[in-house]
């Protein structure tokens, strides 16, 4: 394996997808307010996820964003649900090397949260499930494989629906 293929899995292998629950009084529309936001270490993220603060997703994000976007009977009326996963406005990091982060204001938190609490997983598995599926070889992956899919659908929807609850906007970052 060269080098440059060493280095690009190992960077895949630390790229994580950060939601984090922002007041709105709190927020501020600058892209160093958003860094220092995303600044604290691992054990003090995996702390609040449990509070339903801040959700992480893994190097496989895309994998849950195709999950919501929109394949019937999937679509919602009132805008993407792609929203859950990718949405957002871009607020640009000063590093142009760096993704943007996203933002989403309370009243997109509740579009997003009102979608995820009216979706049903099996619906949403059955339409994407062949796609989701084709990274795995064995037949049997399945059961594991959509575990894990309905598990990070129970904790999106968790995180929203009490970032709604508060009124609170959220702040996304794809942490390379």
């Amino acid at each position: 394996m060269t080098v440059r293929r060493s280095r690009a899995l190992l960077s895949l292998m630390n790229t994580y997808f950060h939601f984090r629950a922002v007041p709105p009084p709190a927020l501020r529309n600058s892209a160093t307010w958003f860094q220092r936001l995303f600044d604290d270490d691992w054990d003090s993220v995996r702390e609040r996820i449990g509070r339903h603060r801040e959700e992480v997703l893994d190097q496989r994000y895309l994998d849950h964003e195709l999950l919501y976007s929109g394949i019937p009977p999937n679509h919602a009326p009132d805008g993407p649900p792609c929203q859950v996963v990718l949405g957002g406005r871009p607020v640009f990091h000063p590093d142009a090397a760096q993704p943007p982060f996203l933002l989403l204001t309370a009243a997109h938190t509740a579009r997003v949260a009102a979608y995820l609490t009216a979706a049903d997983f099996d619906d949403l598995w059955q339409g994407t499930r062949e796609r989701l599926l084709q990274p795995y070889a064995e037949p049997d992956a399945e059961p594991e494989v959509r575990a894990a899919f309905a598990a990070t659908h129970r904790d999106l929807t968790a995180f929203y629906k009490q970032t709604a609850l508060y009124g609170d906007a959220v702040v996304k970052w794809l942490m390379l």
